[in-house]
């Protein structure tokens, strides 16, 4: 698999498997078996999504050894704070049965609490309890007002990233900051997969419309982690390397963004 360096020299794969709204289970941990068997190399899931035990169980169960893989976790908003992140993340560790995290991220930027869980990671990072540190759903003033007080800024920020919501003013400044983007719901949940321009291009390469989105995104040197239970799915993830879109349809493909999130607004969170 291939990775990319973040900004403090981790290595992460360019492509993982996400597993938002999988339930705890054996479905889950089958799918994270076959992901790894097929060689994905990085896991994502987050405490909030109720199934860190399935994703350790299937880490484990996977055969491969722990160190050639990359985990990703995130701490809730409810567990923001200094102490509440701390322990946050050793529940988290618990749960997944693992010594440490490649990449632990703030979930969301809830006002008056990310400052001091940021603090956490940073001590988290600095005991080597986790490789990298990031956030997840941060805006431009977010990572502005976390660069006054940070002492490690973040090498990730995860955010809502499909051709309808192109994000091209925050990419910006996140590569300016050496901060890699990461893209959750790249293929908007489904939402893209009849768009007659992404139809069209994924006919001349002989690819699915979903095969076209993440090579997008590859090309855009943005991180991707679709989610699938499915081990067909998985597997046609997987299968972008072979293929390379023009910049023409790269162009084509920008040009669908209509701003439009299926996910919260990170500036109008009340959860």
């Amino acid at each position: 698999m291939k990775t990319v360096k973040l900004a403090n020299g981790t290595n992460m794969p360019v492509l993982g498997l996400g597993v938002f709204k999988v339930e705890e289970g054996a479905e889950l941990v089958s799918a994270v078996k076959e992901a790894i068997r097929l060689g994905y190399r990085s896991i994502d899931t987050a405490a909030i999504y109720g199934n860190e035990v399935s994703t350790g169980q299937g880490i484990r169960e996977s055969g491969v050894p722990r160190e050639d893989l990359f985990i990703t976790s995130k701490v809730w908003n409810a567990d923001l704070g200094y102490e509440e992140t701390l322990a946050a993340f050793d529940e988290t560790l618990r749960k997944m049965e693992l010594d440490y995290l490649d990449l632990y991220l703030i979930h969301w930027p809830v006002e008056g609490k990310y400052i001091d869980a940021w603090r956490a990671l940073e001590k988290l990072h600095q005991d080597g309890r986790i490789r990298a540190i990031g956030v997840s759903n941060f805006q431009i003033h977010h990572l502005e007002t976390l660069k006054k007080t940070a002492t490690i800024m973040p090498v990730i920020n995860q955010i809502e990233l499909h051709p309808q919501l192109t994000q091209k003013e925050l990419i910006a400044y996140c590569t300016e900051n050496n901060i890699r983007v990461e893209a959750w719901s790249p293929l908007m949940q489904g939402g893209l997969l009849d768009n007659p321009v992404l139809q069209e291009i994924a006919a001349h390469h002989n690819k699915s419309v979903a095969q076209v989105i993440l090579r997008w995104d590859l090309q855009n040197d943005i991180i991707v982690i679709p989610k699938s239970t499915k081990a067909h799915r998985i597997a046609e993830n997987m299968d972008i390397f072979d293929f390379a879109l023009t910049p023409e349809e790269l162009t084509q493909i920008d040009a669908l963004n209509q701003d439009l999130r299926v996910g919260p607004d990170p500036d109008n969170i009340d959860f």
